[in-house]
């Protein structure tokens, strides 16, 4: 087993995490909705209109440009409402469970492709380049899969697996049919995972050390007209399960953290169940709260009526802006204040004892000025900032050279965080993957 030590990077120690490991039924949610904007790459085309009854595991749409590809419902119900935004984008899929246990069976005879395009999984995986839904008709040179996440709260796989641990061999061995290379695990220090048939690394350093590309570009960097996919453990033993069970599930442990939450824990539930019925005014102020689904680098803003987001593990609750007038503002000489820089005292403490923070962004955007901010903040062999440049600029040419197809928006997420001009980096560079992917196809 190798070791890779990544010294790049930084650690968030935020208030509110979770220190007890126990899991708690949070019973049948009120509704569940599947988001497709969840699914970048995809264009979708229902396949259920509302009003009609589904089970779970039965699609619900499937890709314009890859037909094969579908996404499925949850839970069996009925399709309550298809949520529609501007130019008709579908913005949601909601069903209302019917409290049944009814799900599609597979038969385990048929392809490893088409079972995991037609069971709903194949949604879950990512390629670079481009970080979008894989297309069918590529072969991966490698599948990397990250077995933890070093996001600030994130939560602990090890928990989020349970017993489908069991089901690890069964997906690494699915996997290894569908590349022309290896399938590469990446653990961290001290974590015990059975995998026979993949290639194990041991990573050791700050966030984004957990990230897959960030171990991909560490181990085998993808190059120019190569393309690799990227998932999480959870994912690789849910494609375990289907192809020993023939049945997929859609079961989950979320992680429900951050200051705002009166007990931080963990809640077993539905992918896609309501908020209201995952929370239960577990909130210490709704009206000062921010609800993240995701970690609060790469997390999606939602409202308490809305539904959890994939990948369906994680929701952080933070404060909201409520210091707007505060004295001094950025300039403040609170010693509670939190800087990467030193600007403040709170450093003198050490970075061991968790910090608040709230959602103020402190500052307005502005030029880019050459610190090493971004390379400090990122653990490729890349130029963060020339390459930001490039985009920005909509040089194809230079992207190219500067390495836009290892990476994906979450890899810049903790440079967004750290960088003093307030560029929305994540933004600017799925712009970038977005039009580069358009202008090669």
């Amino acid at each position: 087993m190798a070791t890779v030590r990544l010294k790049k990077g930084f650690d968030i120690n935020l208030l509110g995490a979770i220190s007890d490991n126990s899991i708690v039924a949070t019973g049948q949610p009120h509704s569940v909705a599947v988001v497709p904007d969840d699914f970048h790459g995809m264009i979708p085309r229902m396949e259920k209109k509302e009003g009609e009854h589904v089970i779970a595991g039965e699609p619900l749409f499937h890709d314009k440009n890859h037909e094969a590809i579908k996404v499925v419902a949850p839970v069996s119900g009925t399709v309550k409402e298809v949520r529609r935004g501007q130019r008709r984008h579908i913005d949601a899929i909601i069903i209302a469970p019917d409290g049944g246990n009814d799900a599609i069976t597979h038969d385990l005879k048929r392809s490893s492709l088409e079972l995991l395009l037609d069971s709903g999984l194949w949604v879950m995986l990512r390629q670079r380049p481009y970080d979008v839904v894989p297309a069918p008709d590529v072969r991966p040179r490698d599948v990397f899969v990250t077995a933890f996440d070093s996001a600030p709260l994130a939560p602990d796989l090890d928990i989020v697996l349970g017993d489908k641990r069991q089901y690890i061999a069964k997906g690494i061995e699915v996997l290894n049919g569908l590349t022309d290379g290896k399938v590469r695990i990446g653990m961290r220090e001290g974590q015990a995972i059975d995998a026979p048939g993949a290639e194990v690394t041991t990573f050791v350093g700050p966030h984004p050390a957990g990230n897959a590309g960030i171990q991909a570009a560490n181990t085998v960097p993808v190059n120019k007209g190569e393309t690799v996919w990227t998932l999480d453990i959870v994912t690789l033993a849910r494609i375990g399960e289907l192809f020993t069970t023939g049945v997929v599930s859609h079961d989950t442990v979320v992680a429900i953290n951050g200051e705002m939450v009166q007990q931080p824990r963990y809640v077993s539930t539905v992918m896609g169940a309501d908020l209201e019925s995952v929370l239960k005014n577990e909130m210490t102020n709704v009206a000062q709260s921010r609800i993240i689904c995701g970690n609060v680098l790469t997390g999606v803003k939602v409202t308490a009526d809305t539904w959890l987001r994939a990948p369906y593990r994680h929701i952080t609750v933070i404060p909201e802006n409520n210091k707007p007038d505060e004295f001094m503002g950025w300039a403040s000489l609170n010693p509670n204040r939190f800087s990467i820089y030193r600007t403040f005292t709170t450093w003198l403490r050490g970075l061991a004892k968790p910090v608040s923070m709230d959602s103020r962004i402190k500052g307005g955007e502005r030029a880019i000025v050459r610190t090493g901010e971004y390379d400090a903040m990122l653990p490729m062999d890349i130029y963060g900032e020339f390459l930001i440049k490039a985009i920005i600029s909509g040089d194809i040419d230079k992207m190219e050279q500067l390495g836009i197809y290892e990476i994906a928006p979450e890899d810049f997420a903790l440079a967004e965080f750290a960088d003093t001009s307030k560029l929305e980096l994540q933004r600017i560079v799925r712009e970038g993957l977005d039009k580069l992917r358009a202008e090669m196809s």
